[in-house]
């Protein structure tokens, strides 16, 4: 059997079952000073303005983060350390990958952690001088662990960055070379159907097909207009833009059967957003659409609102099946689709109008089943 990844960094560490004795050894101490090191961890953290914002978004998340690392010195402390362990511990460190948190923090996180667990160490078996350098040397030998494992998971992040850049090359060049192309006929069938509207006289079947030939050909240059819009910066016309006007006329513009609900909750209130409103409101339009299309054909869409600091968080969610962990890796890139006869742009556009707005955008189950697409836009803040 192929040696795993985690075996072959334990083995490299030479971190082995009498490591594992040392740090449970040193468990039963420790436990009660977990919680002390978790705040003297995230003082820490307060004290540097980006890995602050990067990792808590807000006062109201500290708590969770502090249990959650509590837990997480818990079982660093006791194990087991085997694949589960570390496919947990891989787990984590893709969650700083998404969320951005810079890799000098990673060191600098675990600088705190050693020194903590170290300082416990020594006052736990200081008298005991053999002992306490074997718990050195483990506590040691599992952190550094810890860090290799985080840091390859920011190395197969580098990687997959240099792959999409790759595709998005291709597919820009493809698009630039075809938009113009396609346009040509288009424009010609667009004036053709003009010609023809004023020869059909009352005849209505050839009118129906006239009527539906003219709206496959906006869809179809609809889709160039998304494929451009995909590989230009298209110039952001700023302004203060209150959201929930927006919002609202986004959902107003998106086709449902009248047995799928909308609903807009927690948006009147919300502070205004630097951006451009055409551009913001494409980014609703579209997953609108998706939720409506996901929710179809009964079923629930609802759109709230809330204001976290000095961001300003959207929820999208639907009660339709959700998204499959195949695709959701994959989301947000250009003709990724579970739509039947999609293109797979939506998305893909949604995210680069978030983030050129200095937001994101990103996906979760909903609770009781569905989708949840969450916009994060950075507020305007109020001068007084």
């Amino acid at each position: 059997m192929p040696e795993t990844v985690y075996d072959e960094l334990k083995r490299y560490v030479r971190f082995d079952t009498a490591d594992e004795q040392a740090l449970r050894a040193l468990y039963p101490y420790a436990r009660p000073h977990l919680v002390a090191i978790a705040d003297v961890f995230y003082d820490r953290i307060f004290s540097h303005e980006e890995a602050h914002e990067v990792l808590v978004r807000g006062e109201r998340q500290v708590g969770h983060l502090k249990e959650t690392l509590v837990a997480w010195m818990d079982s660093l402390l006791t194990g087991p350390w085997d694949d589960a362990y570390w496919s947990n511990r891989y787990r984590i460190g893709r969650v700083h990958v998404r969320i951005g948190l810079p890799q000098h923090y990673m060191f600098g996180a675990m600088n705190v952690l050693r020194t903590e667990l170290g300082r416990l160490a020594w006052e736990r078996f200081h008298q005991e001088p053999p002992a306490l350098e074997h718990v050195r040397n483990a506590l040691g030998k599992i952190l550094d662990l810890e860090l290799a494992v985080m840091l390859h998971t920011y190395r197969e992040d580098l990687l997959a960055q240099r792959a999409r850049a790759e595709r998005l090359s291709t597919f820009g060049q493809l698009v630039a070379s075809i938009g113009h192309d396609l346009r040509n006929p288009l424009g010609v069938i667009e004036t053709s159907l003009y010609i023809l509207r004023g020869r059909l006289g009352e005849d209505e079947r050839a009118r129906k097909h006239v009527d539906r030939i003219a709206e496959q050909l906006g869809v179809a240059n609809g889709i160039i207009t998304n494929l451009l819009d995909m590989i230009r910066d298209r110039p952001l016309a700023r302004q203060p833009v209150t959201l929930a006007r927006v919002i609202a006329g986004a959902a107003d513009a998106v086709k449902r059967p009248p047995t799928v609900a909308v609903a807009l909750e927690g948006l009147e209130g919300l502070p205004d957003v630097d951006g451009d409103p055409v551009q913001l409101r494409q980014v609703f339009v579209n997953l609108l659409e998706n939720a409506v299309f996901a929710a179809s054909p009964a079923g629930a869409v609802t759109v709230r609102g809330r204001a976290v600091d000095a961001v300003v968080e959207l929820d999208v969610e639907d009660t339709g099946p959700g998204v499959d962990a195949s695709t959701r890796a994959r989301l947000f890139e250009p003709l990724i689709t579970t739509k039947e006869r999609g293109v797979g742009l939506g998305l893909a556009l949604v995210k680069r109008i978030a983030e050129r707005h200095g937001g994101s955008v990103g996906y979760s189950d909903r609770e009781g089943g569905g989708a949840r697409f969450t916009v994060r836009l950075p507020a305007i803040m109020s001068s007084r």
